[in-house]
């Protein structure tokens, strides 16, 4: 059975509440959103042509996933795990998200980092069904029609890469897929946005991966990749064609190489619903972060000076970030950015050096600050010390950066430092938690990027937040749906921060969390797009929502409603024969 015989039946909100099919028998398991496996109810077997198909056993969803956890804890190695439920997303998806619903906390790291690195690396050779889209130059003249293939799925979010700026790993061409499919599924999970309004794209370029091209094996487009005019002509291609069918549809820009992150971004910012979550989503939550830890420290953040170390996209998208909160707190664009220092594999990011455009914002001019213009000054540690840095943080891939004595300059500036090494995984720390607050005895404020564990220090036990970029996009992207926001603002991942920050408790807050729990994500994601939502609002960029007849009619009660019945549920939906 082909995906497109069967369709959806919307109620006043968006949400589904009804699925018809246009075929019977056996074929109805062979399209995942349709499929219930054991879990077709009698009458559903006698209605839909199933009779003798199945066991005569009925099994209730619950039972369902009691036996999945039961598999996926059998198996021994994470990427065994990944594949596990990967399989039973691409047989049953109400099943799956049952499933990863259940276990959030453990299998968030199996579907997406760090788990989906492992998963990027052996795509092709452990390739068993096709989803999204692959465009690549033979076939990118098309793109609109091929679009339109979908249509009937009522697209609402597609998240796109050119696979070239994976985290950690660099260039993996057609592999990078898969970190879209893992970010669908977490919208599902934090939006409820239905798996069947979410579309994985990659835009395979080539690849300049030597390993790949001479690879067997390698699925992609077996060429270097396109640069320049061809490379620009293609990106083009492909947002007009998306904007022609989908042009309700959030476009989210994903693993764009530095160079192109926010070439790209900025280029399509009015022609597409989009954003780049590697550079916003980034800054929005380490932002969150920071705003907690003015809650504990009862200080403004206007009062803070920053450093970020490691001038990427992730690195400038943060300070692009607490810039814009900076001003919102009542600060000039240029008493925002000269709070901001930004750091990179040369020193501290000059206006007299020959850098990329997208360093240029936070560049600092050694006449306005003379301590510059002696090089020795322009390293980690003299920054700190001369800059007097309150707030460092880490994008720089480079474990152990954040030495003693660099950590302790820190503190020297400020009672409670926040100390953010974000590089992940755990590897490329620019420190570990337990040596900050054994360096700080215990009074700094800390968040990494990847998971660790508690660390007890002098008798007081620290728990420690992980800024994931999960807390954001899911409720970025509800709260852009339900709004019916013609663009994506940078005063929408402000929001954002806020409402993530908002749901760190004073009892997490003493305990050091300076983000929620990843178990708190629905709560959190719904919380964050209601805040999006009423910025847009606010802003003037939203319009009555393309997806719903309910209308919210800009009353924050009545958007809170809209949000919360727009989300989808992992449950078995009533299937319809047609």
């Amino acid at each position: 059975m082909s995906e497109n015989q069967c369709g959806f039946k919307y109620d006043e909100y968006g949400n589904t509440r009804e699925i018809l099919v246009y075929a019977s028998g056996a074929s109805l398991h062979g399209i995942s959103y349709v499929n219930k496996g054991t879990a077709f109810s009698v009458s559903e077997r006698k209605r839909l042509g199933l009779e003798a198909a199945l066991p005569p056993a009925v099994r209730s969803l619950e039972h369902q996933v009691e036996n999945s956890i039961l598999k996926v804890n059998s198996k021994v190695t994470p990427i065994e795990k990944f594949i596990y439920v990967r399989s039973l997303f691409d047989r049953n998806v109400a099943l799956a998200h049952a499933l990863i619903k259940s276990e959030i906390k453990e299998l968030m790291g199996i579907i997406y980092t760090p788990t989906v690195g492992l998963a990027v690396q052996q795509y092709s050779s452990m390739f068993r069904q096709a989803n999204g889209l692959h465009f690549y130059p033979g076939n990118i003249d098309q793109a609109e029609d091929i679009l339109r293939r979908y249509i009937h799925r009522d697209i609402r979010v597609a998240v796109v890469t050119d696979n070239q700026g994976i985290l950690g790993i660099g260039d993996q061409g057609a592999g990078g897929i898969a970190i879209c499919l893992g970010k669908l599924m977490l919208y599902t999970q934090g939006a409820g946005i239905a798996p069947w309004h979410c579309l994985p794209i990659s835009l395979d370029v080539g690849t300049n991966n030597e390993a790949l091209l001479a690879d067997n094996d390698y699925l992609g487009w077996r060429h270097k990749r396109i640069t320049g005019d061809d490379y620009l002509t293609f990106v083009g291609r492909f947002a007009s064609a998306f904007r022609n069918v989908f042009p309700n549809a959030l476009c989210q820009w994903e693993d764009f190489s530095k160079q192109n992150a926010f070439a790209i971004r900025d280029a399509y910012s009015r022609e597409l619903i989009s954003f780049n979550d590697d550079i916003q989503g980034t800054g929005s939550v380490t932002l969150a972060g920071i705003l907690t830890a003015m809650r504990i420290k009862l200080e403004k953040l206007k009062d803070q000076v920053f450093l970020v170390h490691g001038a990427g996209a992730g690195g400038v998208g943060i300070a692009e970030q607490i810039g814009v909160a900076l001003v919102a707190e009542g600060l000039t664009e240029d008493e925002a950015r000269d709070r901001i220092f930004t750091l990179d594999s040369r020193g501290v990011v000059t206006t007299d050096r020959d850098i990329e455009e997208y360093k240029m914002k936070f560049a600092k001019d050694k006449e306005k600050y003379p301590w510059l213009k002696d090089e020795e000054n322009r390293d980690l540690l003299e920054a700190v010390k001369r800059a007097g840095v309150t707030v460092l943080i880490g994008t720089s891939g480079q474990g152990g950066c954040f030495t003693q004595d660099v950590v302790e300059a820190v503190a020297a500036n400020t009672g409670r430092p926040v100390i953010m090494p974000l590089s992940n995984p755990t590897s490329m720390a620019e420190a570990l938690p337990e040596d900050i607050y054994r360096w700080t005895d215990g009074k700094a404020l800390v968040a990494t990027g990847s998971p660790f564990d508690p660390v007890s220090h002098n008798g007081v036990t620290h728990r420690i937040g992980q800024c994931n970029n999960v807390f954001v996009f899911p409720g970025v992207g509800l709260g852009v749906l339900g709004s019916g926001a013609r663009k994506v603002l940078p005063q929408f991942f402000t929001a954002a921060a806020h409402a993530v920050s908002a749901c760190v408790s004073k009892a997490e807050m003493a305990e050091g969390l300076l983000v929620p729990a990843v178990e708190s994500l629905k709560d959190v994601s719904g919380k964050v797009a209601l805040s999006v939502a009423m910025s847009a609002v606010e802003h003037g960029v939203s319009r009555p929502c393309v997806f719903s007849t309910f209308q919210h009619e800009g009353d924050e009660a009545r958007m809170h409603e809209l949000l919360r019945k727009m989300r989808w549920d992992p449950e078995y939906l009533p299937i319809v024969a047609m």
